[in-house]
């Protein structure tokens, strides 16, 4: 029979109630709605104030000035700038934007380290307009010993026939002298097959006339887009493409316009400075007859 009255287990532990917590009230759908937008709008700034310091990373550290002076305080720069790489035959070009040109002070980049061997310049625009100092500067370069070319600045809006024609009544190539340059830049909202039409007949007008093939100036973005065609394989082609020590570019080219920011002397303020790929008998081989 058990203890009736048995005594209690003073090991066991007590039993504590459990606290009923307060059920917290749940997010309604407006302040979910905020606090969603809130996030986008935090993610939204953060990423434009990420662009916008990578804007002005660039805008300083990418910009002409920064590379005019950095280039211009490092003791490898000829002509203030960083020359590229593996070429020997280098060259300027120039417009009326040079202004007045001393030409005795910059005959004496001939005998330089690093010697100024050809000049392009700027001899008309257009169907009207023939640039004010191309006379003045194409007979000052023949005097002063430099290879020579001039360059037609191309209008895609106007009769390529015209243009030619002004460039071939003012442009004086003789022996000696570098093929006809084409300078293409601007569309003039024609569309690829409109644009490759006329800058063809400018190049055959122009090749009729000198009995050479002009050369094409353009930029690696312009002369894959629009002038890209196998009809412009048999062209030399002259690239613009700035403040890079080597060229990356897989087809054919025979000039390389890689900065405009050089100093030479007798030119007051910055100067376009180009390379020739190739030696001195290549170079020779591109002169007219």
């Amino acid at each position: 029979m058990k203890n009736q009255n048995p005594k209690k287990d003073k090991t066991a532990k007590p039993v504590r109630k459990q606290a009923h917590r307060k059920k917290q009230p749940k997010d309604n759908a407006e302040s979910i709605t905020v606090k969603k937008t809130m996030g986008k709008i935090l993610i939204a700034t953060g990423i434009l104030v990420a662009i916008a310091a990578c804007a002005a990373y660039f805008t300083f550290f990418g910009s002409k000035e920064h590379i005019r002076e950095k280039n211009r305080q490092d003791k490898n720069a000829v002509y203030g700038v960083i020359m590229p790489e593996g070429y020997t035959i280098h060259g300027i070009d120039i417009s009326h934007h040079q202004s007045d040109v001393d030409w005795d002070s910059l005959q004496s980049t001939r005998q330089a380290h690093v010697p100024i061997t050809f000049i392009f310049m700027k001899a008309t625009e257009g169907d009207d307009h023939v640039d004010t100092r191309f006379a003045t500067y194409f007979q000052e370069a023949r005097t002063h010993g430099f290879i020579r070319g001039a360059y037609h600045f191309f209008s895609p809006d106007t009769d390529p026939i015209k243009q030619a024609e002004l460039f071939i009544a003012h442009a004086d190539l003789t022996k000696g002298d570098l093929p006809p340059v084409l300078d293409i830049e601007k569309t003039g909202g024609q569309s690829e097959q409109e644009l490759s039409e006329r800058v063809l007949k400018w190049l055959r007008h122009v090749e009729s006339h000198y009995g050479v093939s002009p050369i094409i100036y353009a930029s690696k973005k312009f002369k894959d887009k629009y002038l890209s065609g196998s009809e412009f394989s048999s062209y030399p082609y002259w690239i613009a493409h700035y403040y890079k020590t080597s060229l990356e570019y897989d087809d054919a080219w025979s000039f390389w316009q890689h900065t405009d920011i050089g100093a030479v002397p007798g030119i007051k303020g910055d100067v376009d400075m180009d390379v020739f790929n190739g030696n001195a008998e290549d170079l020779s081989m591109m002169l007219l007859k």
